[in-house]
């Protein structure tokens, strides 16, 4: 999850379009605030509530954990910087799911593409946790292709493999670069909108930091757009200790707690080189692995 606590905190200063468009700024300039803001703490719930329930709990008992922990966070942490319907959600005494496409479920996920040895669960957990609130077709779209993404890097699929599953299952146009995005491209909430820049931003992206930095440069809603490209970079290429030093700064002893059990007890190792075939749909095996791969 430090990829997306970092994404988030490294793009945080430069929401709504308050950068220059550039990959070259000071990764955690002294000038600017760098600190974790509502994607990283939803983020943060999203672990916790699995931790409390176990990785085999069911559909309702996984939803009310999800529903508990995010308003249980969500009243204690970054107060004044949720939308308003959630911000109605996160006080409401009977929380419903709002019909919501918003980029939320993408940026809170990461933890599902983590906790879970197969693709199939994976996705169904990532589902979950959307439709408690975001039960949207695209808010559904968004959190399972970010937690499919993160399931392949970290068994280590290729770039290519990874892009022609999200396109395939989630009819996401990743077409355009970087370079073709960058100018026209402003501040969006939807999942439609940000989670195929992210994604971009991790393809292209040459090494953790790199993709760090071509997301922040592409503007708009980047807190939210690097947490997704961070997320999905951090299970690619792992992460520098340099700057997981410096999130960890930034973090609440609660979030440490969380991430210190997740690193121990939850982040499954990578499954690619002990029976991988086991861990993908028959489907998915025959379209992206080769005999050579198997």
């Amino acid at each position: 999850m430090y990829g997306a606590i970092l994404g988030d905190m490294i793009g945080a200063p430069y929401e709504f379009d308050r950068g220059d468009k550039t990959k070259d700024f000071i990764l955690f300039n002294p000038r600017k605030w760098i600190r974790y803001t509502d994607d990283s703490v939803m983020t943060l719930a999203i672990a916790k509530a699995i931790m409390l329930v176990g990785t085999d709990a069911d559909e309702r008992t996984m939803k009310a954990a999800f529903v508990d922990c995010m308003q249980d966070f969500g009243g204690r942490y970054a107060q004044g910087e949720y939308g308003g319907s959630f911000a109605g959600w996160l006080k409401s005494s009977n929380p419903q799911p709002y019909g919501s496409y918003g980029n939320g479920s993408a940026m809170r996920v990461s933890a599902v593409g983590w906790m879970f040895d197969t693709l199939e669960r994976t996705r169904e957990v990532a589902r979950w946790s959307a439709e408690v609130t975001h039960n949207h077709p695209e808010g559904i779209k968004g959190a399972e292709s970010v937690a499919s993404a993160i399931f392949m890097a970290r068994n280590r699929c290729t770039k290519d493999k990874i892009k022609e599953y999200i396109i395939s299952e989630f009819g996401y146009d990743l077409s355009r670069s970087c370079d073709e995005i960058r100018p026209t491209y402003h501040h969006v909430e939807s999942c439609q909108e940000t989670v195929p820049e992210a994604i971009t931003a991790f393809l292209e992206g040459e090494d953790f930091e790199d993709v760090i930095r071509t997301a922040v440069s592409l503007g708009g809603d980047c807190d939210t757009l690097t947490c997704i490209a961070g997320s999905i970079a951090e299970a690619f290429y792992g992460v520098p200790d340099s700057m997981k030093a410096e999130a960890v700064k930034r973090l609440d002893k609660e979030f440490l707690d969380i991430l210190e059990r997740f690193d121990r007890d939850f982040r499954l190792i990578p499954l690619i080189y002990v029976e991988p075939i086991e861990y993908f749909p028959k489907e998915i095996r025959d379209a992206y692995f080769n005999e050579e791969e198997q």
